[in-house]
């Protein structure tokens, strides 16, 4: 559009009205370009060069209204103002729905040649405002789209460091797992047995998040699943026969997803070394929502925390255990109810709240 001396496309047979609207609008600063009719104006309208239009109604051969309906069918059409003699106010409703800017009633002086310079300026003010929108938008989509593929990049990059973190990590708890299994001393094979499974908690949260279309959370019950069937199958694993696991389908971080698969691998490996000295026995690990929190406990029927501590315990399992309690700014108890061994854990779903109270030292006496 030219924004100085804009060029205005004046279609209508009536040749000695043209020539008025000419010399009007020329000397109020438009250029004026004549066609004798409907056809003739869509010609010269697609040599292009054209900032606005003025369409008579009632045109030999194509008509006004047929003429604007070609118009508006041009991508990016100037604005077309309407004009004509009748006074049928139908014709004006018909024009402005089919996409006419304005309408004007025409008289065969010339007299509303100022009408019309107005009525231009505010098609073509109109259709400056539309473009600037229609540019403004279209930078968004841009952008929008711009980001949504940087997203999908980072998405794919992140799924493909999930993988390769988890495939390694895997790995590792393997051979953790076959040097366990050949390890001649107990203490030796219960120090690799509890390493391998530190390292699946790990491993589990990287193979649910490059798995899932969720980077951002693991789901708790498929992941404590997957986690213990790792735990079933380790050196320990004829020990587990009635290993069970209850949660529900709670969200959550990853880091935090961390944090809890350590807690239960240490807690878990602490009841099956301890609780049931004469073979195997129940292990329960449930995790239940409690409004805002989650709560997570190990249950066990063994002969409880006041048997005699293991000489052989280094008590890192205990100190594990306490650092990610306080990682996940949980509570730490022990239920003095229930026969056996009952520790509860009690924490927020995010880390937003502040730390509670501190893991008691009775948590995991054994480990």
């Amino acid at each position: 559009m030219n924004s100085e001396t804009p060029t205005l496309l004046y279609i209508d047979d009536d040749k000695a009205l043209a020539r008025l609207v000419d010399r009007g609008l020329t000397r109020l600063g438009l250029k004026v370009v004549h066609a004798n009719g409907g056809t003739e104006g869509l010609e010269r309208l697609a040599q292009g060069g054209i900032d606005v239009i003025a369409l008579d109604q009632y045109m030999p051969g194509l008509d006004g209204l047929e003429t604007l309906e070609r118009i508006m069918a041009i991508p990016s059409a100037p604005p077309v103002v309407f004009v004509t003699a009748s006074q049928d106010s139908k014709i004006a409703v018909t024009a402005l729905k089919a996409g006419a800017a304005d309408y004007l009633v025409k008289d065969v002086h010339g007299d509303f040649v100022p009408l019309l310079q107005v009525a231009v300026d505010g098609a073509l003010r109109q259709a400056r405002l539309q473009k600037a929108r229609d540019d403004a938008e279209a930078e968004v989509h841009a952008s929008r789209d711009r980001f949504a593929a940087l997203a999908a990049e980072r998405e794919v990059l992140l799924r493909e460091v999930n993988h390769r973190v988890g495939n390694s990590l895997q790995i590792i708890a393997s051979l953790l797992h076959l040097q366990a299994s050949s390890a001649a001393e107990d203490d030796v094979k219960a120090a690799l047995t509890n390493a391998m499974g530190r390292v699946a908690a790990v491993a589990q949260v990287h193979r649910r998040l490059y798995t899932s279309h969720d980077l951002k959370s693991v789901v708790l019950n498929q992941y404590l699943d997957a986690l213990l069937e790792d735990l079933r199958r380790s050196a320990e694993g004829n020990k587990m026969s009635r290993l069970t696991v209850k949660s529900e389908p709670i969200e959550i971080d990853p880091d935090r997803a961390v944090a809890i698969g350590i807690i239960v691998n240490e807690l878990v490996m602490n009841a099956v070394k301890y609780a049931y000295p004469d073979g195997a026995g129940p292990i329960h690990v449930d995790l239940v929502a409690r409004g805002p929190d989650l709560e997570l406990s190990i249950a066990d029927n063994g002969v409880g925390l006041n048997a005699k501590t293991d000489p052989r315990s280094t008590g890192m399992g205990q100190r594990i255990v306490s650092a990610m309690a306080t990682k996940l700014s949980a509570s730490v108890e022990r239920d003095p109810a229930h026969s056996g061994t009952r520790i509860v854990l009690r924490f927020p779903r995010t880390a937003s709240k502040p730390p509670a109270k501190a893991a008691p030292e009775t948590a995991n006496q054994h480990s």
